[in-house]
């Protein structure tokens, strides 16, 4: 049994994973939010955090996720005339989500790594 393989640690380091694949995509809208065309996407989180969390209680179902399948394109909005419809306030403040959410899994895997600590050191 490896020391940091529990599940604690999985769904940390999954969520990590998909917040940062999140901010990619984030990124990129905020990339294009000048070119002509360009539709706005977006990672549906929730879903994938769940079915991750499904198939890791399901193990004998065991299926590998791709995040491209929870990337949607928001193709019913059009802002600009030139058919554009990033927003540059809403994919920022999107961004600054992600980036708390970030922070606060990063917290989060060093309270397990405080409290392993705590262990390893108690007599």
């Amino acid at each position: 049994m490896a020391l940091f393989d529990t599940t604690g640690f999985r769904i940390l380091e999954e969520g990590l994973r998909i917040v940062n694949q999140t901010q990619e995509v984030i990124s990129h809208n905020i990339t294009n939010q000048d070119t002509p065309g360009y539709k706005c996407k977006y990672v549906y989180f929730g879903g994938v955090l769940r079915d991750k969390l499904d198939a890791a209680e399901n193990a004998k179902y065991k299926k590998e996720l791709h995040l491209a399948s929870y990337v949607y394109v928001d193709d019913n909005v059009y802002d600009q005339p030139d058919g554009n419809n990033v927003d540059s306030d809403t994919q920022e403040a999107l961004f600054q989500k992600y980036g708390l959410l970030h922070q606060a899994l990063i917290n989060q895997m060093n309270s397990e790594f405080n409290l392993m600590r705590t262990a390893m050191t108690r007599n």
